[in-house]
């Protein structure tokens, strides 16, 4: 006779993200689909695969979609902010799909700013969640510090990749600093993770970087942080816009 599975285990099962969470991870998608391109451009001589990008840009267009509809499935007022995000998403999935039909360059050209794009969503969506029904989740045991809130805003974004040269290691980022000593922290804690080789080089011929992602633990934590009222986070932990692209770098022996 076959013993019945354990009643516990059925129902075991992962919360589905929830709406500003489903956005975070859209962004790490697309984060993950440029790398994929750059990596492609960066090879020497035509690309081997030049249709590689055709299926995901395709897929990346359905999860946006998805996204889409888990936010207007709130049913929030809609607020000129929340509005001109959906508009951003629909504009998203519309160039993901056109990437498709296109060759390897432009494809990249059109979903370049999609991950820092669906951040912003995630944010507008987060600020009009709270806002409306005034109940943000509870506050973690251990808060993220500026610092820390900052730095995993940043690698939602896709603006951080590591290095390691001549003995020492670089961490390599856009628009907002992030420190290796914050990096090594969000690591220990679960919230970061270095994906080896997977970042484009930063020069034609140079090796490949690793890319610093999220994790699932990180998301839930980004996604908590921005859904709460500014006056209950920790100082600074909103990111501060920073129109400079320059790139900045730090190192450790």
């Amino acid at each position: 006779m076959t013993t019945p599975p354990d009643a516990g285990l059925l129902f075991d099962v992962a919360a589905p993200p929830t709406p500003v969470e489903r956005l975070l991870l859209l962004a790490d998608q697309y984060v993950q689909h440029n790398d994929m391109l750059d990596r492609l451009l960066r090879t020497a001589g035509p690309p081997s695969e030049p249709t590689a990008h055709v299926a995901p840009a395709q897929r990346l267009a359905a999860a946006t979609r998805t996204a889409i509809k888990a936010v207007t499935d709130e049913r929030l007022f809609r607020s000129a902010d929340l509005s001109d995000a959906v508009v951003r998403l629909q504009q998203i999935a519309f160039l993901s799909d056109a990437s498709a039909d296109q060759q390897l360059l432009l494809a990249r050209t059109l979903t370049a700013l999609a991950p820092e794009a669906a951040m912003g969503c995630a944010d507008a969506l987060a600020f009009e969640i709270r806002h409306r029904r005034g109940s943000p989740p509870e506050a973690p045991d251990r808060p993220l510090t500026g610092t820390q809130h900052t730095a995993l805003w940043e690698i939602g974004c896709g603006n951080v990749v590591a290095t390691n040269s001549l003995g020492r290691q670089y961490v390599h980022n856009r628009d907002e600093r992030v420190l290796i000593g914050t990096l090594r922290e969000l690591e220990a804690d679960g919230l970061a993770e270095r994906v080896p080789k997977s970042a484009p080089s930063a020069y034609i011929g140079g090796p490949l970087q690793d890319r610093i992602r999220l994790t699932a633990a990180g998301t839930i934590a980004l996604a908590a942080a921005i859904s709460r009222p500014r006056a209950a986070r920790t100082p600074a932990t909103t990111p501060a816009s920073v129109p400079s692209a320059a790139k900045t770098a730090t190192r450790t022996h």
